[in-house]
């Protein structure tokens, strides 16, 4: 009998797991994007999370410091986000 329950509890958690991943990404406060830009060092509007795309959190700037970025990719990674970082744009003159 232990075998069974231990084969029933394994299945309960599985099934757990794979329900959890299906969780949709939700839209964090736009409070709270910009408090973790600035604590890890962007100015506002540098650190965002777009509607269409809510699993990513993307930073746009030149020059991203190691620190910048692994400080953003923790806080993402740890409100379930996928960190998108974009640090090589080239705006050329028309």
């Amino acid at each position: 009998m232990p075998r069974r329950a231990a084969i029933s509890s394994l299945i309960v958690l599985g099934a757990a797991l794979t329900l959890s991943a299906c969780v949709t990404a939700r839209m964090h406060e736009r409070s709270a994007i910009n408090a973790v830009g600035q604590r890890c060092g962007f100015a506002l509007g540098e650190v965002f999370q777009d509607e269409e795309e809510k699993k990513l959190l993307f930073v746009i700037r030149q020059d991203i410091s190691p620190a910048q970025r692994t400080c953003v990719a923790k806080w993402a990674r740890r409100n379930g986000l996928k960190p998108v970082i974009v640090d090589n744009l080239e705006f050329k003159a028309s």
